[in-house]
Formats: C-alpha cells, structure tokens, sequence
C-alpha cells in the first residue's frame, strides 16, 4: 500500500483510529512489560534491606 503523502500514511486509508488505537496499546503493553518487573525488584530490594537492618539492629 503506497500513500501519495504523509497525511495520507497518517490517515491510513480512515482507519487511521483503529490502526494508531492498536500501536498505542501495543506500545503500552511493552512499556509495562519492562517497567513492572523493574518496579518489582526495586521494591523487593528495598523491603529486604530494611528487613536486613531490622535484624541487624536486635
């Protein structure tokens, strides 16, 4: 499929929602896929060095 400018590729042949709509949401569910695991184990670090410093302080 060629397009005869970039408004036109913008467009995407009026289905230019359903075709950014499916980017975004991809995008998203990528992001989320690297952030969550990197928000996981920054909390868990956290959490295990104040439980480290608990026991240390007895």
């Amino acid at each position: 499929m060629s397009f005869a400018s970039f408004g036109d590729f913008l467009a995407m042949g009026h289905h230019a929602l359903y075709v950014w709509s499916a980017y975004g949401i991809s995008l998203a569910v990528l992001v989320l896929n690297v952030a969550v695991p990197i928000l996981a184990r920054k909390r868990y670090l956290q959490q295990e060095a104040r439980r480290l410093r608990r026991e240390n302080g007895k």
